[in-house]
């Protein structure tokens, strides 16, 4: 028996359950973990409203990113034992596969001993976000050191690790943020530059920055009215690489400037990188060489308790993080 999260049906955050149930032991080729760090991600809370990629059955688990020690192996796993300390890569169904909970099972090729300078805290605040970046960046967009590239919603996980692999290759950053309240915050944390969209002409401060060159790589997971002002500061052949939908307002077709300029406008999820092994193996050795270096540093913005499951989620959808919100067992 273990206490998980479970929801019995869509809704906000209060919809959460801690229910205590029987796990089953971990079947053929799966390993199960016994979690002592939780990483929260907007998935999660898509999936909770009935807004994700993926349609559950009710009641249903939740969780993409966890750490913990090994409590039991399958058959046919190997290089992984009792007692060993790993993280999760995000496996492609949260449905199936859910992390929230004390013991969580995982197929065993997502299950990683991750460097042993790491907290458990820090191990479960590392992967999607990473990953997720890396596979727009380095994957897609083949950033270079010559370019200057966007990051909206700079403040969350997903952007302070984007603003990192940026800077491991040497592109000129631009990090996006609503406010100024994050300015500084950004600034010390790396970005180049920083823009306050609901303060500032994002346009004509976007081309302002980047001059003639214009924006090569936009990285985006808000989508909405945006759309214009980037794409008009983009430069010929650039790519703007689409990862969410925040913005509950309709998202224009910016036919001009994509016809005038050869634009691309790509959807991503990170799924593309998990479901190809060799993908995933390259993302997986850039992440944990970064790691290793120092290069790629983690950033936490709160920690809440196992039984604040709703709040942590409350904390999440206020968007007033810097960084990753981690839940500990």
């Amino acid at each position: 028996m273990a206490r998980v999260v479970r929801f019995h049906e869509h809704g906000g955050p209060e919809v959460l359950r801690i229910e205590t149930v029987t796990v089953p032991a971990p079947g053929r080729g799966e390993v199960q973990i016994r979690v002592k760090a939780l990483g929260l991600n907007r998935a999660e809370a898509l999936l909770r409203a009935g807004t994700y990629i993926e349609t559950p059955t009710l009641p249903s688990g939740l969780g993409l990113e966890a750490a913990g020690i090994i409590e039991a192996v399958g058959d046919d796993v190997e290089g992984l034992v009792l007692g060993d300390a790993v993280s999760v890569v995000p496996p492609v169904s949260m449905v199936r596969w859910p992390a929230y909970g004390e013991l969580a099972t995982f197929p065993a090729e997502l299950v990683v001993k991750h460097p042993p300078s790491l907290s458990f805290e820090a191990a479960a605040a590392f992967w999607m976000q990473y990953l997720t970046a890396y596979g727009a960046l380095i994957d897609i967009a083949k950033l270079r050191r010559e370019d200057f590239v966007v990051i909206t919603a700079a403040s969350s996980s997903v952007g302070l690790a984007a603003l990192q692999i940026a800077k491991t290759v040497g592109a000129t950053t631009i990090a996006v943020t609503r406010t100024s309240g994050k300015k500084q915050a950004l600034l010390a944390f790396g970005a180049t530059h920083v823009v306050a969209s609901a303060e500032e002409d994002l346009e004509a401060r976007l081309s302002d920055i980047a001059g003639r060159n214009g924006v090569r790589v936009v990285l985006d997971p808000i989508g909405g009215p945006i759309f214009g002002p980037l794409t008009a500061a983009m430069s010929r052949g650039g790519i703007l690489i689409e990862y969410g939908g925040l913005s509950p307002e309709p998202t224009p077709f910016p036919l001009f400037a994509v016809l005038s300029k050869t634009l691309t406008l790509r959807g991503y999820l990170v799924h593309e990188i998990l479901s190809d092994p060799a993908r995933l193996e390259a993302a997986k050795a850039f992440i944990l060489d970064g790691l290793a270096s120092g290069s790629l540093q983690p950033t936490i913005a709160r920690i809440f308790p196992f039984d604040q499951i709703v709040e942590a989620h409350r904390f999440l959808e206020s968007n007033e993080q810097f960084g990753k919100i981690v839940v500990t067992i």
